[in-house]
């Protein structure tokens, strides 16, 4: 007997209506990726890949971290070793990762682009190494073909402000790809002052790219509304926000401008002062959003860059960054309201990485709701190490409790990779699954045409509505 592939039609779907609502209402659904860290450079120049481990492996540090644990030497992961030795390397974890996230993207990335539906293990590894390479050598294998195949309509990348956007700019101007590829204004750096030297060449580079003399904290932010202005030209529509947690101390503007003062004279600020500065910028981007009508993203809570002996060697965003447990309830309630008063809170999107925020982002959310569009006030899609069944599952049951699911924005890839577009099947069969299951239980309605419009619009519609982007009507 046959064993059936892991990977199948009814893959995630329990149940008939389950079933139904994927096929009918979300299986063909394009693709709106509002939130990616996909190289732009790689999109404009069409980028091709040389192995599977290239386009797989690089850069990946959740595969990183699951061969470490596995026991595989760091030269197999961002070392040197050739890319057939990391494939197989990755190829003997595999096997190990029943019931981890990434056994399933493996596989479903396998399916889906290559046609592969052999399990991936040591034995299996030849054939799928040739059959991938081969593969990789077709013309529908480059980047922008990739996008394409997954019916991806619009990206937006993660870019910081002193980003010249010469790849953005190109990407809009040729007739030939009529994907939308849009900036996301990631001003991280301009708060991160904890290294004077490092922040200072930040800045540094911004009053280069603004062509504004930066000498104090006015002209600081007049620099900083310039670059948000030209990234506003350049198609950008919403920010980004990497925190810890929110930060919204008192301060005043002499405060603020001592401080700013202190770190241009390459000295460091007291923890006092640097939550002042911090308070201040987040509030002043804040204010710079909605001013051009954009949306605002938080992701907060992550631990990063813990292995401070490795991240001298390889560098952040390698790995080794786990979930904290900062206090967020009462920071991002004032950050929040503090916007609010001024009537310059734009419409914003809360992530957690832990799960113990959960009900706290469900029910901050409902705090800041305005009448002024459905569902201004978002609770971003399950994030990093929640972006798994049990992680997705949880949140969607607790903004279905605490909120209106029916307004959610739905999924992101949040990924650097082109293969990842699979997140979005993944994420809308347990969706379906979820509505399916409550359709047996009797707790909605078995409808179809309520339910499936609900499915349709999480999938697509709803982002499209929420952002306001100009992509091709689709039903």
């Amino acid at each position: 007997m046959v064993a059936k592939a892991l990977i199948h039609e009814d893959f995630l779907l329990e149940s008939k209506p389950a079933q139904r609502l994927y096929h009918e209402f979300a299986a063909n659904m394009p693709i709106l990726d509002y939130h990616c860290h996909l190289p732009p450079d790689e999109i404009a120049a069409d980028k091709r890949y040389g192995s599977i481990s290239e386009i797989w492996l690089g850069g990946d540090h959740y595969k990183w971290r699951a061969m470490r644990a596995n026991g595989v030497a760091e030269a197999y992961c961002t070392g040197d070793a050739s890319d057939r030795e990391k494939f197989d390397k990755w190829a003997e974890t595999v096997p190990q990762l029943l019931r981890n996230p990434l056994y399933h993207w493996t596989h479903l990335e396998l399916t889906r682009y290559f046609g592969i539906t052999e399990l991936l293990c040591p034995e299996s590894a030849e054939r799928i190494w040739e059959t991938c390479n081969d593969a990789l050598q077709q013309p529908d294998f480059s980047c922008r073909s990739l996008m394409k195949r997954s019916k991806v309509r619009l990206v937006c990348t993660t870019d910081d402000p002193t980003d010249s956007l010469e790849d953005h700019r190109s990407l809009a101007e040729d007739a030939d790809f009529d994907i939308a590829v849009l900036p996301a204004w990631r001003p991280d750096r301009g708060m991160a002052i904890e290294s004077p030297e490092a922040f200072n060449a930040w800045v540094d580079r911004l009053a280069a790219a603004a062509d504004v003399d930066v000498r104090d904290f006015s002209s600081y932010l007049e620099a900083l509304e310039k670059r948000h202005a030209f990234f506003h030209e350049r198609g950008c529509r919403l920010s980004d926000h990497g925190l810890e947690t929110a930060y919204a101390e008192a301060y005043t503007t002499a405060q603020v401008e001592e401080a700013f003062l202190r770190i241009r004279a390459g000295k460091a600020l007291s923890d006092e002062q640097a939550l002042r500065f911090k308070s201040a910028m987040l509030y002043e981007f804040g204010v710079m959003d909605h001013s051009r009508g954009w949306s605002q993203q938080y992701h907060l809570g992550a631990l990063r860059s813990t292995n401070s002996r490795m991240l001298a060697r390889l560098g952040p965003d390698t790995g080794f960054d786990s979930m904290g447990d900062f206090e967020v309830a009462r920071p991002l309630a004032r950050l929040l309201d503090r916007l609010d008063q001024a009537n310059q809170l734009a419409p914003t999107l809360l992530y957690n990485v832990n799960p113990v925020d959960n009900a706290v982002m469900a029910t901050m959310i409902g705090n800041f709701q305005d009448g002024s569009i459905p569902g201004k006030m978002q609770w971003g899609s399950a994030w990093w190490h929640l972006d798994q069944l049990d992680g997705m599952t949880a949140q969607i049951e607790t903004l279905s409790q605490m909120g209106l699911l029916s307004r959610y924005v739905g999924m992101l890839t949040d990924s650097r990779s082109f293969l990842s577009y699979t997140r979005h099947e993944y994420f809308r069969r347990l969706l379906c699954n979820i509505l399916g299951d409550d359709m047996v239980r009797g707790r909605v309605p078995e409808d179809y045409a309520l339910v499936g419009e609900m499915v349709r619009n999480i999938a697509y519609h709803n982002a499209v509505n929420y952002f306001g982007f100009d992509v091709p009507e689709t039903r």
